[in-house]
């Protein structure tokens, strides 16, 4: 992609459609790639399903991991995802609507070079929002001893991936793949395919369970001749393809892309999978093993990780020697209340968009002698009270001068996650999530205690100009 700006987000110029069969029902499959907006991310659309429900590209709406990857969410699921959600990384996308006929995604060749080919044609395009991403500053380590797999992601200035396989196989033997940079995806990991053992091959025929298979899809490791017997039951299961008795290494004498294709390919799958992580992230993946079942916990771990380190950045500092920007008298200058009923001492930060409060809960608040005896706990709903306070200030300060008083509207999402009680301090940040229409205010709260979150909440509010007498 021409100019590409890794730290701007990007979607597709155009539609892109992609037909195929479905790998585990051998049924036609229909996807359309569907530009999207910034901050939209990767979510599928279940098209043949009464209200279309949305399925967001997420590690914790996986519900299995057998022979690919696969989401639920809404009623709805979707699978063998990791090579569509592969070849849209690899290829810069960050936002895109990927709508489906059915409830997996088509096999194609068994890589992601035909989704690649498709994205291509569509184009690329950058999108005026920032692309912020994640320096993953520790190891985050997914182990299984009892399989023998270790993923690893470490720090680094950019997002490269090693991988090593080994089955024990005489055939692949032990092999290792690299990507070193994202751009180089196209040229050296979206051609390789899929593999599996013949005995694997046998088990899943038997069980019906991959009716849309062919020989065209997947490379077929073969460690011994074939027999009759298996020669027979592989060309009823291909629609009488004819297969060679004394063909070894790779069924029907299989070329490869590539001497290391199979760890390439794992190596593709890893691409996929951690694109559900859901933040673009900068680290070194080093992968011993790998399968899609690691692949999602390890980015389970990596999202959870992400998530920390965000909720840190957002928490506000209070240094009690700086002055504020609003006492407890120029506060009661700008809303209607007064004690017991004023739950905010001082504000510390105030912007077009946002604003910090502090509030000092004492064991002399008139609230405790009945919440609880002995167990002084501050109720959750005059936390939020608080918030909406420290909320009124920031409205206000967007409007014209006035005297203005606030009304709640609606409170949505609360949560509570600990106790407020004697000698907290609480910081209360809240940002506005849209400008001021008609007086109506939408805001997002978080209640602080140190550097945990102790509430949060979705209010609106409405704000009426006072009228003096």
């Amino acid at each position: 992609m021409k100019n590409f700006n890794p730290n701007k987000q990007h979607t597709l110029q155009q539609p892109a459609k992609i037909s195929g069969t479905g790998l585990h029902t051998g049924a036609m499959v229909n996807m359309t790639l569907q530009p999207a907006e910034p901050g939209f991310g990767f979510q599928f659309k279940r098209m043949d399903l009464q209200d279309q429900p949305l399925i967001k590209a997420d590690c914790d709406l996986v519900v299995e991991t057998t022979r690919g990857t696969t989401l639920e969410s809404n009623g709805a699921r979707i699978s063998t995802i990791e090579h569509i959600l592969a070849a849209l990384v690899g290829m810069g996308v960050d936002n895109c609507l990927i709508e489906v006929d059915g409830p997996e995604v088509p096999i194609m060749d068994g890589s992601a070079i035909q989704f690649v080919e498709a994205i291509e044609q569509a184009t690329v395009v950058e999108q005026e929002a920032a692309k912020d991403w994640y320096n993953i500053d520790t190891n985050i380590i997914h182990y299984d001893e009892e399989r023998g797999v270790e993923l690893k992601a470490t720090p680094a200035v950019d997002y490269h991936i090693t991988t090593l396989i080994d089955f024990n196989s005489e055939v692949l033997g032990t092999q290792h793949a690299s990507l070193k940079k994202m751009s180089d995806f196209k040229e050296q990991i979206a051609s390789s395919r899929t593999f599996c053992f013949l005995h694997e091959l046998e088990a899943l025929i038997a069980n019906n369970l991959i009716k849309g298979g062919d020989i065209n899809n997947a490379i077929v490791v073969v460690e011994k001749p074939l027999t009759e017997e298996v020669k027979n039951k592989l060309s009823k299961a291909f629609k009488n393809v004819e297969f060679d008795i004394n063909s070894q290494v790779f069924l029907n004498n299989l070329e490869l892309r590539y001497s290391n294709e199979p760890a390439r390919h794992k190596l593709l799958d890893i691409v996929g999978d951690l694109a559900l992580v859901g933040y673009p992230f900068k680290a070194h993946i080093i992968a011993s093993r790998p399968g899609h079942f690691s692949n999602v916990e390890l980015a389970k771990k990596i999202k959870q990780h992400i998530k920390k380190s965000k909720s840190l950045k957002n928490i506000p500092s209070y240094d009690p020697n700086l002055p504020p920007l609003y006492n407890t008298p120029d506060i009661e200058k700008k809303l209607p209340h007064r004690y017991p009923f004023l739950l905010v001492d001082k504000i510390i930060e105030l912007s077009d968009n946002h604003i910090v409060g502090v509030k000092n809960v004492t064991a002399n608040e008139p609230f405790f002698a009945g919440h609880f005896p002995g167990n002084p706990i501050m109720p959750g709903v005059l936390q939020i009270e608080a918030l909406a306070q420290a909320g009124g200030i920031l409205a206000i300060n967007c409007l014209p001068p006035g005297d203005y008083d606030t009304y709640f509207l609606k409170i949505d999402n609360c949560k509570f996650k600990m106790k407020v009680v004697p000698g907290d301090t609480l910081l209360l940040k809240l940002e506005l999530l849209g400008p001021i229409r008609r007086g109506i205010c939408e805001m997002i709260g978080t209640v602080f205690v140190g550097n945990k979150i102790a509430a949060e909440a979705y209010l609106m509010a409405q704000l009426v100009k006072r009228e003096h007498a």
